[in-house]
């Protein structure tokens, strides 16, 4: 219920006003001098506040209530304030409204006047508001680097495909599914996307479509409205609201329910959605990058993923390779996460011996970037001098069953193979926990078992 704020030094004129504006639904809450006004505005939220120019019996200059106006402005800049006097001059409506207030009204008022002034500051002040809040949270979800490239290290003839199909289609508006395992670097290609595009002022928002419930799915993406389930206390704004004119980036994109593609279809296509609980339809202009490690045809084909969706994501596909594919930017990447961890946690480290970049050159990294930067996070909190060394890397050493085989005298994989056996040992045969310690997905880790029979 709008709350509206009266002050006046007249207990009769507060009554007439109070029971005026209840009788049309309002809330109100009336002072009878300039100090309470402020601590009233400072303790709760009001839609308009309606304040008297004079309180003190000897004056009618109104310069009391022009001062409590520039008060009121100080404290709230977006909240309207409708000023009245019985005293009123072109003078003083004048200065009234140079200082901030948006409307003037004299003693005795035209009641449907009144009604009508205060309906129009209270949708004026519910515009504003919500714009400020629509801001607020826009600051909150855009890159700290919004407009600037992110750190793309691609010096490997593997990525070198991905480098010249981010360039050529970063300034478009194409949506654009990027496929790989886990922790091959999707989201930072999404990011480079959104920058090389028209929209990188605008913000990029996230989503991470596994980490959603289903039944939360919904509200996350499209909003609700207060009172559209029983946890909706206020309006929410969702994802695509929040990208308007950006773009969104949709993780995971395997994982969203088959009952709600045909609503994320609809808005891909025509821009157009309904918030939860809402029949009012909202338009908006966003680009969708996407991302999974699923083999998406294979979901289509089990009749888990709607093939016309995915032809609205994958107007291009962009493939990242494993970094075991691409071994040339394993040390040009750990010297990054080097640079970034020593920094972090203030530790005067200069670089890696050569027994410790071998030993990071045969490792075959299961779980891809991520992993990698793991490690070199771990070796700068291990390391005791200024150089990484084997031992802080903290990486296995495995050996053949027979001969004893060192690391670098295996292949990759044989390595991935006794890895992943080594990690379901740990497990006690658990496929979810052994996935989770190589950082590989369910799937991607079954396709090794198949494939090594581990």
């Amino acid at each position: 219920m709008p709350r509206i704020l009266i002050a006046d030094d007249d207990h009769d004129v507060l009554e007439a006003l109070r029971l005026l504006l209840k009788g049309e639904g309002y809330e109100t809450e009336t002072v009878t001098q300039p100090a309470d006004v402020l601590k009233a505005v400072a303790k709760r939220e009001h839609g308009v506040v309606l304040i008297d120019l004079n309180y003190a019996r000897d004056t009618t200059s109104g310069r009391e209530g022009l001062d409590l106006l520039a008060s009121i402005q100080a404290l709230d800049a977006t909240l309207p304030v409708v000023v009245m006097t019985a005293w009123g001059t072109v003078e003083i409506a004048v200065e009234a409204l140079r200082r901030g207030a948006k409307d003037f009204i004299q003693k005795p008022w035209d009641n449907q006047r009144l009604l009508t002034i205060l309906s129009t500051q209270l949708e004026l002040s519910r515009a504003l508001r919500k714009g400020a809040r629509l801001e607020a949270e826009n600051r909150l979800l855009r890159d700290d680097t919004q407009g600037k490239l992110p750190l793309l290290i691609a010096e490997s003839p593997a990525m070198q495909p991905v480098l010249e199909l981010l360039s050529r289609i970063g300034p478009s508006d194409a949506n654009v599914l990027i496929t790989g395992e886990n922790g091959t670097g999707k989201e930072v290609v999404a990011r480079t996307l959104h920058a090389l595009s028209e929209r990188a002022a605008r913000p990029l928002v996230t989503v991470n479509a596994g980490a959603l419930a289903e039944g939360t799915f919904e509200s996350e993406l499209f909003g609700h409205v207060k009172g559209a389930f029983t946890d909706a206390r206020s309006d929410r704004v969702g994802r695509f609201e929040l990208a308007d004119g950006g773009t969104l980036f949709l993780d995971e994109i395997a994982n969203v329910p088959i009952n709600l593609q045909p609503k994320l279809l609809r808005v891909i296509e025509t821009g157009e959605f309904e918030p939860v609980g809402s029949s009012q339809t909202r338009r908006v202009n966003v680009r969708v990058l996407s991302a999974t490690n699923a083999e998406v045809n294979e979901e289509v084909k089990q009749g888990r993923f709607r093939q016309d969706l995915l032809f609205r994501l994958n107007t291009v596909e962009i493939h990242l390779p494993p970094l075991g594919e691409r071994p040339e930017d394993v040390e040009p990447l750990a010297e990054h996460f080097l640079q970034t961890y020593a920094a972090r946690y203030r530790k005067d480290i200069t670089g890696f011996d050569q027994a410790a970049i071998r030993s990071l050159r045969a490792h075959p990294f299961p779980g891809n970037v991520r992993e990698l930067d793991h490690v070199v996070e771990r070796a700068v909190l291990m390391a005791r001098g200024s150089v990484i060394q084997t031992a802080d890397l903290c990486l296995p050493t495995p050996r053949g069953a027979g001969g004893g085989t060192r690391i670098e005298e295996m292949s990759l994989e044989e390595v991935e193979r006794l890895l992943i056996q080594k990690a379901l040992a740990r497990a006690g045969g658990n496929v979810n926990l052994a996935a989770e310690a190589l950082g590989l997905s369910r799937s991607a880790l079954y396709r090794r078992i198949a494939k090594y029979e581990a």
